[in-house]
């Protein structure tokens, strides 16, 4: 199997830092955000600058983490999915995570298939694929990969975008059905809170997986390779007692391990 790093992993870490943990870990696949003060993209580095740093350290940009909230389309999504894109193309990476709602609010299907719709020409001019990655929370306005699938149908965008599987929001979801075929992406955490209810399980939950997980992280990655996803599990762990880590690079070679010798 394949590992990928989300930056939130150690989003302390510069860039350049971050790109040579990923190798130092035997990782070349790395994904970056947009919403991580002090790093790229909210500094103001250039992508030009973010594509040298990724070159030099050997890695490839799977994704800009994320276009949000993709399906309420508006001027302001517009300019952000615009600007974006530009970025994902300028600095090599192959693709816009796109994530749904999640403020309680409900969204129309008509309304997820109209956006999808609108976004689909911009990564197509620039080479870019869209991850759709449900959010399986209480409040999402999409939760699960079945819908969003049949999202993509509506809008025929089966060329244009893919799936993001989420063990954590699969998860919270109550997903059964694994999507092989239209999943590029894995992001895979852990949640080994004993006393938090799967209902109220919130981002600062996500830890690394290990031995301790809720979530049968090792079910999952085995479902989804026995069915014939080969593309990369990326970590992408939102707890700050992990992200504050002293050495991120240690925690991480851990779950690596302790993945593999139990997948």
């Amino acid at each position: 199997m394949r590992f990928g790093i989300n930056h939130i992993a150690a989003p302390g870490l510069p860039l350049d830092r971050f790109f040579a943990m990923g190798r130092s870990l035997g990782v070349t696949e790395v994904e970056i955000r947009n919403d991580l003060p002090g790093a790229p993209i909210a500094d103001g580095t250039s992508p030009q600058a973010v594509r040298q740093a990724a070159a030099l350290a050997g890695v490839a940009i799977l994704t800009i983490n994320a276009l949000y909230p993709f399906n309420v389309w508006s001027p302001e999504l517009e300019r952000k999915a615009l600007g974006l894109a530009d970025y994902a193309r300028a600095c090599g990476a192959g693709a816009l995570v796109m994530c749904p709602l999640n403020e309680g609010r409900p969204v129309a299907f008509a309304d997820t298939v109209a956006a999808l719709e609108r976004i689909a020409p911009i990564l197509e001019e620039r080479g870019l694929t869209g991850l759709v990655e449900p959010l399986g929370f209480p409040v999402s306005s999409l939760r699960t990969k079945a819908e969003a699938i049949r999202a993509i149908g509506e809008a025929g965008g089966s060329q244009t975008f893919r799936l993001v599987h989420d063990t954590f929001h699969h998860h919270l979801a109550g997903e059964t059905e694994f999507y092989p075929q239209q999943t590029a992406l894995v992001h895979i955490s852990g949640v080994a809170d004993p006393g938090v209810a799967v209902e109220d399980m919130l981002d600062g939950h996500r830890v690394l997986v290990g031995a301790d997980d809720r979530l049968d992280n090792l079910g999952q990655i085995r479902g989804l390779l026995a069915a014939g996803f080969a593309g990369p599990f990326s970590f992408e762990p939102f707890s700050p007692a992990i992200q504050q880590l002293g050495d991120p690079e240690a925690a991480l070679r851990e779950s690596m391990a302790y993945i593999r010798n139990h997948v």
